[in-house]
């Protein structure tokens, strides 16, 4: 056995070791085993898993890159003016979009809130204090919204108490505008189905001299509609920035007119005595959204989408070894535009439901989340561009696992 002395001497005689020994460092610290790293998510018994559905606000939207996670590490540790955080940002935010201005935001829905309140209230601070209440206070109250654009989101400007009217036609937007109306509202998701499109909308909000907004929430991929509906002259964007982006889920962008953008930070934190006061985005969070988009701009996207197809071949190249496995091959026009894959099958010869193979693939080791079928159908969806390099395998061994204990012999 080595006594202390002997021990000493034998650390001595190695490189890397040879430093502490000699140092005023104390044995026992030079050989005290390094403390475990605290795992909070498996101490409270929290699922996580493999995340072939996409940018899920419920699913945690999407995992924030290293060099995100290193600024917000970084920007942890000194105190910093909140406004001049929004001033430095934004500016090169602005640049980079094509846009006269940008702030980060909680959220798209909070870009949409802050965007209409200061759409309502200009620089005006008595004004900004009134909000929701526009009752005798001169603000105009009314927003022009398409029919088939007319969902739960438009919650988002209603907060700030303006009265949604819904039209279908370009005639009947003409017929409602009136010295009420303070908007026009774009649900970009929905634009298919719209009777009227993008550059109508911006036309008619420029001639009646009326702000227009677009909610681009989770449209992108393709990464030019950070930067084209700036271009093709709408008022207000507003973007999420936890999804494809991978900023922190809990932040968004709201780009535009410099005045319009002005108006909309008055509305917001950290002022108080505003509608936006609790629409917090801490420096962390800005200077990490900041990166996340600088990131994004200049990744190699042809490059990512060949990754993404090959993803997707891998999974349907061993889904479709199982007799009675149908495929399709698929691009969402829209939101979440991106290589994507839908399995069906008849119940006649696999029997298992939709949800049963939901409820399999998520109960199992590793756990893994797909979406389910549209409508009635029997089938499932998935997406890739969410998984973790080699997690495409895992995928397509455990769903042709499920596909196959379920066939009918």
């Amino acid at each position: 056995m080595l006594n202390r002395r002997k021990l000493i001497k034998h650390l001595s005689s190695l490189p890397l070791l040879g430093g502490i020994a000699g140092s005023s460092i104390p044995l026992t610290s030079a050989l005290a085993t390094p403390k475990a790293k605290r795992d909070v998510v498996k101490e409270l018994g929290i699922r996580t898993f493999i995340n072939a559905a996409g940018t899920y606000t419920a699913m945690t939207a999407s995992l924030m890159p290293e060099e995100v996670m290193e600024t917000i590490q970084a920007a942890s540790h000194e105190f910093m003016m909140l406004e001049e955080v929004q001033d430095k940002v934004g500016e090169r935010i602005a640049k980079l979009v094509h846009s006269e201005a940008a702030m980060v935001t909680a959220g798209c829905w909070s870009a949409m809130v802050l965007g209409m309140a200061g759409v309502l209230t200009g620089t005006d601070p008595k004004k900004v204090a009134q909000l929701p209440h526009l009752e005798y206070t001169g603000m105009k109250s009314q927003v022009l919204v398409q029919k088939a654009h007319n969902t739960g989101y438009v919650h988002a400007l209603t907060n700030t108490g303006v009265m949604i009217t819904e039209i279908e036609t370009l005639e009947e937007a003409e017929k409602a505008i009136n010295e009420r109306t303070a908007l026009l509202w774009f649900l970009n998701y929905n634009a298919p189905l719209g009777k009227i499109q993008h550059q109508e909308w911006v036309a008619l909000g420029k001639k009646h001299n009326i702000p227009t907004m677009i909610d681009m929430a989770a449209d992108v991929p393709p990464v030019e509609n950070l930067w084209k509906y700036n271009d093709m002259g709408f008022d207000l964007v507003c973007v999420s920035g936890g999804k494809a982006m991978r900023g922190p889920q809990s932040t968004g962008l709201l780009m535009g007119k410099k005045d319009l953008i002005a108006a909309a930070r008055l509305n917001g934190p950290p002022r108080g005595g505003n509608i936006g006061r609790g629409m917090k985005v801490n420096k962390e969070e800005i200077l990490g959204m900041y990166v996340a988009l600088e990131r994004y701009i200049n990744l190699d996207h042809a490059k990512e989408w060949k990754e993404w197809e090959t993803r997707i071949a891998q999974i349907e190249s061993a889904v479709k070894k199982v007799n009675g496995i149908q495929t399709e091959k698929y691009v969402p026009p829209v939101a979440n535009h991106t290589p994507a894959l839908r399995i069906s099958w008849n119940e006649s010869s696999i029997k298992l439901s939709p949800k049963d193979l939901q409820e399999k693939l998520r109960n199992g080791n590793p756990s893994i989340e797909v979406v389910g079928p549209e409508k009635d159908a029997t089938s499932v969806s998935l997406t890739v561009f969410m998984l973790k390099p080699g997690q495409d395998k895992i995928v397509a061994k455990r769903l042709a696992e499920e596909f196959s204990k379920a066939t009918i012999s």
